[in-house]
């Protein structure tokens, strides 16, 4: 299977790999560690990116972007994911916020909103679950009742990302009671600092800023905040998490980690792992290319409008479930490497790569739709 994307490709991908290697340490495992060095080297980042126009590469150029084609913003996602993103937060904005504004915003929306995402200037988190409302979305509880021109908010979310540093949220609430529980839907850009917001972080093995809950009482989120059409919220959701689900190139980071094992090890180290390991160890570059080839098959039918709910279910399935078997074969390799080269730098870092990854892929089955609700999408699509 030939995964070239041509020579525009090939050039993007190596200027990438320059930058990543100027601008950020060997050691970068993310912005959100307790190391705050670590989100200021995003932040400096992303506007390294910005300045050369790569940070929204595929945007047009009147939103901040350079009109590359959609293959071209796949290098950027597929580079940064791989280097554990050094834009930190910034790709909910590039990939799924801004892109979203620009279908379906006011023109004062994206003048507000677009050019600070392409600038790296702000950070945006989701506003989507609830205590009782994960996998299934359309249950939501959280309200917002009609106060004038206005609306007031109120209710809890959770597992928010970012939300303690966020400046805006892309939230979804609930404006009517209608007959299917899909119906009655609106999606506000309410911002962080608005009175009645509360964030609660949640301690987790991830680190900070990762997961919190988020409170709203009586926030008041004028006409400007409404995105898209009052009680039409649904379909604009939709079209986030086919964008959301997409966005990560999480097999190029398990690629990544896997191609290194041998040299990390060394040949004598390697040869001598056991041979049903380094069957499992190939079989997971084989999964690496599933994920890749579906990926690339929602991408393309994203850029002619024809992608379905089964095309990204099909690709959300494969790709977490390669997260969480890479990172298993990758934590024995580790695991069994004590007296190789893990005791160089190089093989240090790797080592600390690989139990980051572990870390990630315990809830890759979990984040952004379950992957029972992948399934459950994935076989509708197959039945109709």
């Amino acid at each position: 299977m030939d995964f070239t994307l041509g020579e525009r490709a090939d050039a993007l991908r190596a200027e990438l790999r320059e930058l990543i290697a100027e601008h950020v340490p060997p050691d970068f495992l993310g912005a959100f560690t307790d190391d705050p060095k670590d989100l200021a080297i995003a932040q400096d980042f992303c506007r390294t990116l910005a300045d050369k126009g790569m940070l929204c590469l595929a945007w047009p150029e009147e939103y901040g972007g350079r009109g590359a084609s959609v293959w071209e913003q796949t290098v950027v996602r597929e580079e940064m994911w791989a280097h554990h993103e050094p834009r930190g937060a910034q790709y909910m904005g590039v990939n799924w916020v801004g892109p979203t504004i620009m279908r379906h915003g006011t023109g004062e929306q994206k003048r507000r909103h677009l050019p600070p995402i392409a600038r790296g200037e702000v950070i945006w988190c989701q506003g989507f679950s609830e205590p009782e409302s994960g996998s299934d979305l359309a249950s939501l509880r959280t309200t917002a009742v009609p106060n004038g021109s206005s609306f007031l908010l109120s209710g809890q979310k959770i597992w928010t990302s970012y939300a303690t540093m966020a400046q805006w949220c892309f939230l979804l609430a609930r404006t009517s009671r209608e007959e299917r529980k899909q119906q009655g839907l609106t999606v506000f850009l309410v911002p962080m600092t608005a009175p009645g917001i509360e964030v609660r972080p949640i301690r987790a093995m991830l680190g900070p800023h990762h997961l919190n809950e988020v409170f709203l009482d009586n926030v008041e989120a004028g006409p400007e905040s409404v995105l898209g059409e009052v009680g039409q919220g649904w379909k604009v959701v939709q079209e986030v998490l086919s964008f959301e689900r997409v966005g990560i190139a999480r097999y190029a980071r398990c690629e990544r980690l896997l191609h290194a094992a041998p040299r990390v090890l060394g040949e004598a180290a390697w040869e001598a792992l056991p041979e049903e390991l380094r069957a499992r160890w190939a079989r997971a570059l084989m999964l690496c290319r599933r994920a890749r080839l579906l990926a690339y098959k929602v991408i393309a039918r994203q850029d002619s409008g024809t992608v379905t709910p089964g095309d990204t279910a099909a690709y959300r399935i494969a790709v977490t479930t390669l997260d969480q078997d890479s990172a298993e074969v990758l934590s024995e390799i580790a695991g069994l490497a004590d007296n190789s080269k893990t005791d160089e730098v190089s093989g240090r870092v790797w080592a600390r790569a690989v139990e980051d990854h572990w870390k990630y892929a315990q809830a890759a089955t979990v984040a952004s739709g379950s992957i029972e609700v992948q399934r459950i999408l994935l076989a509708r699509e197959l039945l109709k």
